[in-house]
């Protein structure tokens, strides 16, 4: 008559047992409609606090790494959310959002300005040494920069936003602000740089200040701090009207100077002797001409003698040399280019000479008030690496722009070294092509005064100078826009972060977000670069401003990979720590080459601002001598570490993992350390504990021996950690205590590992599996994650496993921990060869196509590879089996309960048989006995924890009389067993628990189905239930859960993210 009743239940149309079947015990209606045909009952009770994957996913497929500025999101406040969906998504690519910009910055006023001077007066080969240092220099901090650019999304704030999330505050900071004065003194050097091509190429007329022959660099400065400070003031105003023109801006700007390059006239240079003539105020290059047969003097003679007549006294060397004509750029046959393989410093004021012979004069006095070509400053080799190296500088254009970019993580990389290979090319050509092409002595003529004050490098150009000189001005003015358009930005981001207090007040800008006051700044610092006046001068100060920054990109790379932290996955593969170190060489050797009182300056502003960062209101102590800096210095780490939890970015399984002991006290399942060490490769915190059941005073001996042999298993299996073991009168107060109390200050275990109790069936105590069920309730109080590992005897021990998978079924969020262990595992050599693959569960109404999407762009945003899989489970009939295997189970708990009942009967009867002995001497009726019957059904220290039903213990009272005694006596010998065993079959499986057994075994099916041969599946732990009526049938539902499967580990989350797909 039950299978009948049965198959007329699964006989109804929808194929969902009605709520009046008869074999459901319907006790929990209104919790049962809310998740009602869904296939996640086990689940349904932390969904609040646990979603569906599909649910979490459909959220992160909204996400935008948009200018929400540095604010982690995690932090993000509430009203905050709402406006980050109304944002536009950025829509830039690698071409223009990384490349260009890149391009543009690094293609600059150096190059037109200096390129050919450097060249000059190094000489081919030491110009080749220098650009080929500052282009490695860039490049190696380029490799590291990509590196930690692809290792999570990148806001904006760009190399700010990289450095100090990688390597912490402090850094970040200096850092961060030493990067922030390098780009504001680079607006200072394109505004110099600008106003110098327009006074000297453009419109010389246009000087305010004007002076003779020897005050004429003075003068030049002056006319430089007067434009340069309007042109500041213009270019600010610009950028306060709105970024987008100055985007706009950019890309004329940058055509300009791509014609620029790709413009390749002939220019002749006047010659005195070897002397290099300045070409302004003649136009032949002749002593003397002969028009109609007169022999007549020209400009020329009048520049160096006191009259235009032909017996005036003229200057000494102008006598006794004659004037000759050369080609300025007499091009590449004409083998010019042996001249200028060698370089040719010289002191300010030093004749711009012509190796070829001529007649010296007595009296050089009067050489400075002639119009020769003399250096302007003292050039030697470390002074133009100094000059050189802003020209390359400009590789954080693009990664500064990461909040505009529709795939930084591709693009950053790609568009960066590009743009570095292109530009070192450009410029590893020119000073071959300068070398080759054109005289020496043009070359080092800075200013151009030899070529008719022509731009030098106009002098290639075609068709016209102009288009060389028009094009660098223009390149010069969107470079110096640009630098004052992420200047204010870049300090907006410090600001906004608050490490630095006193810079506070420039977080806050325009209503759109733009950085007023930040731009206020940024133009005061600028003015302080102008009125140094002289690009020469600035060059250098910039140059190391941007070298401290670059040298801390490498730095946070190589620590990165040193330290191998968990959330160090970047997309982009092909870096190195040595590159990093190398990298970070070289930028300290230029920044030494270049200037040493420069280099140590910047580092004192770098170090004053650490220190301040670190010391703003820490109270510091030092140690007493050197026997005790080690324990001082663990102390202090201590101490610092527990001032702030973890920051989800440097999470990683701290361990405490839970060992029994057998009867020897040896350990019972060794592979659980080899698993712990394939876990943690020897990185953060493992803490091994077991428990001793006894008292301290009795077993202190014994407790001795189990630290000895759980340190001698610790050994063998290569796990690197602590070993704790408590003494304790039960296992259950034990486990509590080590959860509890494990660790010390900030160094605390966050995970709990421990072994499935897999004969809990067998087992005659049910405190076995109690145990089990109560830890893992305190690790959920203690928002500690638990793993729990079945057939643990089973894991790989040291050999490595052949290639293979390790699957992740992610039902539920709660936390990402489950995203986490497998990366950790690839990293160790047994698992390396596996690969991962997750799999999620969509429901009836959940797009499945759409989730797959979604989990593999979140995978994408992790750094995690994966293959993805999305299983379907449809609502299905509950089966005849899942009804079966509820009613065994129920059956079964109930049987148990009955023996239980049946053994505290017999204690009874014990307790009754002790006062029967007093009975049967008593004759009077009126005789009362107060019997006073206790019976205690937990452990009297954990009364507290059970439900306010079970918390008081069974106190029973009772006052009897002789009747009493007899029928009580006589009841109890009743043999009641046939009732028991006729309420058994009587039973019908309780509603909710036919859910969750439908849950498990529809799940077991699927993950069996797709996982059996994995070498390791990980699975979502559903949370024990809120009553503690259902503890049994809980460790049956996770049995049936497991069923079938050889390795597996159940994770449950800490109740925290864990991983981030921020950098």
């Amino acid at each position: 008559d039950w299978s009948d009743s049965y198959c007329q239940c699964l006989l109804h149309s929808d194929g969902n047992p009605r709520e009046s079947s008869p074999f459901i015990n319907n006790t929990d209606d209104n919790k049962g409609n809310l998740y009602d045909g869904k296939n996640m009952a086990l689940f349904e009770e932390e969904m609040d606090s646990n979603p569906m994957v599909s649910s979490l996913l459909s959220k992160l497929a909204n996400y935008t790494n948009l200018t929400q500025g540095v604010r982690e999101h995690e932090e993000a406040d509430e009203d905050e959310g709402a406006k980050k969906q109304t944002v536009k998504s950025p829509q830039m690519g690698t071409f223009i959002g990384v490349y260009l910009p890149c391009l543009q910055n690094i293609l600059g006023v150096i190059l037109f300005l200096r390129m050919t001077w450097i060249v000059g007066t190094a000489g081919i080969l030491e110009a080749f040494i220098i650009v080929t240092m500052c282009c490695s220099c860039t490049m190696l901090t380029a490799i590291s920069m990509s590196a930690i650019a692809t290792n999570g999304v990148v806001p904006a704030g760009g190399s700010y936003y990289m450095i100090s999330r990688s390597l912490g505050p402090e850094f970040g900071g200096a850092v961060g602000l030493c990067f922030y004065l390098g780009t504001t003194f680079a607006g200072a050097m394109y505004i110099l740089g600008t106003i110098e091509i327009l006074l000297t190429y453009i419109v010389p007329s246009a000087a305010i200040f004007k002076a003779e022959k020897a005050e004429e660099a003075d003068a030049l400065l002056n006319n430089m701090r007067v434009y340069g400070t309007c042109c500041l003031t213009l270019m600010a105003l610009v950028v306060f009207v709105g970024v987008k023109y100055v985007n706009k801006l950019a890309l004329v700007f940058l055509a300009c100077v791509v014609l620029s390059i790709l413009a390749i006239s002939k220019n002749e240079v006047c010659l005195l002797g070897n002397r290099t003539l300045q070409n302004h105020g003649f136009d032949k290059c002749m002593k003397t001409e002969i028009i109609d047969n007169v022999t007549m003097t020209t400009k020329l003679w009048s520049l160096f003698c006191k009259g235009p007549e032909l017996n005036a006294s003229c200057s000494e060397y102008f006598s006794l040399n004659n004037v000759t004509e050369i080609q300025g750029i007499p091009g590449l046959t004409s083998g010019v280019i042996s001249e200028n393989l060698w370089g040719s410093y010289g002191p300010a004021g030093m004749l711009v000479e012509k190796a070829i012979p001529s007649v010296p004069a007595s009296d050089a006095s009067q050489d400075k008030h002639m119009p020769y070509v003399v250096n302007d400053i003292t050039a030697f080799f470390t002074l133009l690496v100094g000059i050189y190296f802003p020209s390359v500088t400009g590789i954080m254009a693009g990664s500064n722009r990461s909040g505009d970019l529709r795939d930084a993580q591709r693009s950053i990389p790609i568009g960066t070294i590009l743009a570095i290979a292109t530009t070192t090319i450009i410029y590893l050509s020119c000073v071959v092509v300068f070398g080759a092409c054109i005289e020496g002595v043009v070359l080092r003529d800075k200013f151009g005064d030899s070529v008719k004050g022509n731009l030098v490098i106009g002098t290639l150009s075609w068709p016209s100078p102009w288009v060389i000189v028009i094009g660098s001005f223009f390149s010069c003015c969107g470079a110096g826009l640009q630098s004052l358009t992420g200047a204010p930005r870049l300090l907006q981001a410090i600001a906004r972060d608050g490490i630095v207090p006193f810079l506070q007040v420039f977080g806050h800008g325009k209503a759109n977000g733009e950085p007023t006051w930040a731009l206020l700044l940024t133009a005061v610092i600028c003015e302080c670069g102008i009125l140094i006046a002289s690009l020469d001068a600035v060059a250098p100060i910039l140059s190391m401003f941007f070298l401290m920054c670059y040298l801390f990109v490498n730095l946070a790379c190589a620590l990165q990979t040193l330290l191998r932290t968990p959330n160090w996955r970047p997309r982009f593969k092909y870096y190195h720590w040595t590159l990093s170190f190398l990298g970070m060489s070289l930028c300290l050797a230029l920044m030494f080459i270049s200037s040493w009182y420069y280099a140590l300056v910047a580092m004192l502003i770098a170090g004053c601002i650490y220190k301040y960062i670190e010391y703003r209101g820490a109270e510091k102590e030092w140690g007493d001598g050197i026997r005790g800096l080690s324990l001082n210095a663990a102390r202090y780490a201590l101490i610092r570490l527990e001032e702030a939890p973890p920051h989800t970015k440097n999470w990683r399984p701290q361990l405490l993992v839970l060992l029994n002991l057998d009867s020897e006290l040896s350990v019972k399942h060794p592979r659980l350390l080899s698993f712990t060490t394939q876990l943690k490769a020897g990185k953060g915190l493992t803490v091994v504990g077991s428990v001793l059941e006894g008292t301290y005073l009795t077993r202190e001996s014994d407790g001795k021996r189990a630290e000895q042999s759980i340190k001698s298993a610790m050994a063998s299996e290569k796990t690197k950690g602590f070993c704790h073991v408590v003494v304790s009168s039960n296992l259950r107060d034990g486990f509590s205590h080590l959860i509890q109390s494990a660790g010390l200050g900030g160094m605390k275990h966050n995970s709990v590992l421990m072994a499935w109790p897999a004969s809990w069936r067998q087992s005659n105590d049910p405190q076995s599996w109690k145990n089990f069920i109560e830890t893992v309730r305190e690790t959920t109080a203690a928002h500690q994650a638990l793993l729990v590992a079945k057939n643990v005897d089973s894991f790989p021990h040291q050999e490595r496993l052949a290639e293979g998978t390790i699957d992740v079924w992610w039902i539920v969020h709660d936390g990402g921990l489950l995203m986490l262990l497998p990366f950790l595992l690839q990293q160790h050599k047994v698992w390396r060869k596996c690969k991962m693959r997750i799999f999620t569960v969509a429901q009836l109404d959940d797009n499945s196509i759409q989730m797959k999407k979604d989990l593999q762009m979140f995978l994408y945003h992790l750094r995690l590879n994966a293959e993805v899989e999305v299983v379907e489970m449809h609502d299905s009939d509950i089966s005849a089996f899942t009804y079966e295997k509820t009613l065994v189970m129920e059956q079964r708990s109930q049987m148990l309960k009955q023996m239980q009942l049946s053994r505290t009967e017999r204690e009874r009867e014990v307790m009754l048989h002790d006062t029967r002995s007093v009975y049967e001497g008593i004759c009077s009726d009126h005789i009362f006995i107060n019997a006073q019957l206790i019976h205690d059904r937990n452990t009297a220290s954990h009364a507290a924890l059970s439900d306010k039903t079970d918390a008081t213990p069974e106190r029973v009272h009772m006052t009897w009389t002789k009747d009493k005694f007899c029928t009580e006596r006589n009841r109890n010998r009743e043999p009641n067993a046939s009732v028991a065993v006729r309420d058994l079959f009587n039973m019908k499986p309780n509603q909710s628990n036919v859910r969750c057994m439908h849950t498990a075994v529809k799940l077991n099916e699927v993950v069996v189905n797709k996982s059996q041969g994995a070498h390791l599946v990980l699975l979502n732990m559903p949370g024990p239930p809120k009553s503690r009526g259902g503890d049994e049938n809980y460790m049956e539902f996770l049995e049936v859960l497991m069923e079938g499967l050889n390795r597996v580990l159940l994770v449950r989350g800490g109740g925290r993210e864990v991983i981030t797909i921020y950098s």
